[in-house]
C-alpha cells in the first residue's frame, strides 16, 4: 500500500465529505435530543412548571423574538467587542512573550514561576482590583478577559517555537542568519498553527470569563440579558441567550479553525 504523506493526510482530515462531518451533524442532533430529554424528565413535576422555558421549544421561540429587538443585537455586539478587544490585547502581549520564552531558554527559565502563579489566580478574582484600578467598566472587563487569555496564548506558542524541528534551526544559524532572521523565517512560521491553537483556546476562556464580568454594572451585553432574564424570572430568555452565546462563539471559534487549517496547509505545503 501506497504510504500516505502528511500533506494528504491533512487533506483527508479536513476534508469535509469525511464521515467526520456527517458524525458532527449527528453529534448535534444527539445533543438537542438529550436537551429534550433530560428538560422533560427534570421538569415533568407540575412543580417546576414554571422552568418549562428551558425546554428547547420555547428557548427557540425566545431566541427567535429577540433576534427581531434590537436591544438583542446591541447586546451582541457589545459582547463581541468586549471578548475581541479582550483577545486581541492578549494576543499583542502574549504571541511575542511566548515567542522570546520559547526561543531563549533563560528567559524561559526565569519566567516560569511567575507565568505559573499569575495563570493559576482565578481571572474572576481579579475584578476587585479593576474595579478600583480603572475608570470605566468596558475597562475592568477588558482586564479581566486578558488576565483570562494572555497566558494560554503565551504558553501555547512558547510550545510551539520549542517544537521547531532543531535541524532547520541549526541549518539556518549553520548559514549565518541571526536570531531575528530565524525567528522572522523559521519559527514565526512553524508555530504559527500553535498561535491560532492558542487563539481558539483562549476564545473560549474569554466567553467563559465575559458572562459573569458583564454582571459588573453595565448595562448591555449578553450577560447582563442573562441577568435580567433570571431577575424577571423569565426563563425561556435566560435559556435563549445562553444558547446564543453558544452559536456566536461555534461561529468564532469556526472561523478560527478555517484560519488555523489554511496556516497548517501552508506550512506542510
Amino acid at each position: 500500500m501506497e504510504k500516505v504523506s502528511r500533506a494528504n493526510w491533512v487533506n483527508l482530515l479536513f476534508d469535509r465529505e469525511q464521515p467526520g462531518f456527517r458524525y458532527e451533524i449527528l453529534g448535534m442532533v444527539l445533543f438537542v435530543f438529550v436537551w429534550i430529554v433530560a428538560c422533560t424528565l427534570f421538569f415533568s413535576d407540575p412543580k417546576f412548571e414554571s422552568f418549562y422555558g428551558f425546554l428547547p421549544l420555547p428557548t427557540l421561540k425566545a431566541l427567535f423574538l429577540a433576534a427581531t429587538e434590537g436591544r438583542f443585537w446591541v447586546s451582541v455586539w457589545a459582547s463581541l467587542r468586549r471578548v475581541l478587544t479582550g483577545i486581541t490585547i492578549a494576543a499583542a502581549i502574549g504571541i511575542p512573550g511566548g515567542m522570546m520564552i520559547g526561543f531563549y531558554p533563560k528567559l524561559r527559565s526565569l519566567s516560569y514561576s511567575p507565568i505559573q502563579f499569575l495563570r493559576m489566580i482565578s481571572p474572576l478574582s481579579w475584578m476587585p482590583v479593576a474595579l478600583l484600578v480603572f475608570a470605566s467598566f468596558e475597562s475592568a472587563i477588558n482586564f479581566l478577559i486578558v488576565m483570562a487569555t494572555v497566558w494560554p496564548i503565551m504558553l501555547n506558542t512558547a510550545i510551539g517555537v520549542m517544537s521547531v524541528d532543531t535541524r532547520l534551526v541549526r541549518m539556518a544559524l549553520n548559514q549565518g542568519a541571526t536570531h531575528l532572521q530565524l525567528i522572522r523565517t523559521i519559527i514565526v512560521p512553524a508555530s504559527l498553527p500553535n498561535v491560532m491553537a492558542s487563539l481558539r483556546l483562549a476564545l473560549g476562556v474569554a466567553w467563559i470569563v465575559l458572562v459573569p464580568a458583564e454582571f459588573l454594572g453595565v448595562s448591555s451585553g449578553l450577560g447582563y440579558l442573562i441577568n435580567d432574564a433570571r431577575d424577571t424570572m423569565s426563563y425561556d430568555r435566560l435559556m435563549a441567550m445562553i444558547i446564543a452565546i453558544g452559536i456566536l462563539g461555534f461561529l468564532l471559534d469556526r472561523g478560527l479553525q478555517k484560519i488555523q487549517r489554511l496556516v497548517s496547509w501552508s506550512w506542510v505545503e
